[in-house]
């Protein structure tokens, strides 16, 4: 006999939230304990369910990884598309994505931890992650310079995808001090001092 409409909901409503379970059970101990510490059975215990029921649902720590860095960036990439598409002006547009990049991770310590630690303790995690979501993301940043040089507002003698990884660049250190800092300071006012200096390279004179 067939599931019910309800029925097949319900089930899959109960596999979403024991997936998401486990996703934040894992970033919470891969930032605790290191991602080559930890066990499955570390975030079966912080999930508080039994080390076989991850397996139902991920075949390793490594895939749970992956998993971690594909919902975070699907999700940034989703709210920054939202928060950009009424924005015209290129400078504006660059300003949100760097405000969105420190606002996201300030307010998941845990996942800044992971992505700006765990995920690089591998060669080859990195090449795989360059070549997901972390691309899509890029290629935002380098459209938006290429308008802002079509617009006559951006120096034209700039390479596109390097001034992008610029800005990521130096996005990326402002996490990587805020996490390693002994000092407890605001991240997301750091998005304005990155863009007074790269604003100030990129702009026409």
């Amino acid at each position: 006999m067939a599931r019910n409409s309800k029925g097949t909901a319900a089930v899959k409503t109960v596999v979403a939230d024991k997936r998401e379970a486990i996703l934040r059970a894992g970033v919470r101990v891969f930032a605790a304990k290191g991602f080559f510490n930890s066990k499955v059975a570390d975030i079966a215990r912080e999930a508080g369910i039994a080390d076989g029921t991850v397996y139902l649902y991920f075949k390793s720590k490594d895939e749970i990884l992956h998993s971690i860095f594909d919902r975070a960036m699907a999700n940034f990439i989703d709210e920054g598309r939202r928060e950009l598409e009424p924005i015209t002006d290129p400078i504006e547009k660059l300003k949100t994505i760097a405000r969105l990049h420190l606002e996201r991770l300030s307010a998941d310590r845990d996942l800044a931890v992971v992505f700006q630690i765990e995920l690089r303790g591998s060669t080859k995690f990195m090449q795989e992650f360059s070549a997901a979501g972390f691309a899509e993301y890029l290629d935002i940043i380098k459209r938006t310079i290429e308008q802002g040089q079509k617009a006559g507002a951006f120096r034209k003698d700039m390479k596109p995808v390097v001034c992008a990884k610029i800005l990521y660049g130096a996005l990326d250190e402002m996490v990587t001090n805020w996490i390693l800092s002994a000092n407890k300071y605001p991240l997301p006012p750091m998005a304005d001092e990155v863009l007074k200096i790269y604003l100030g390279g990129l702009l026409v004179k």
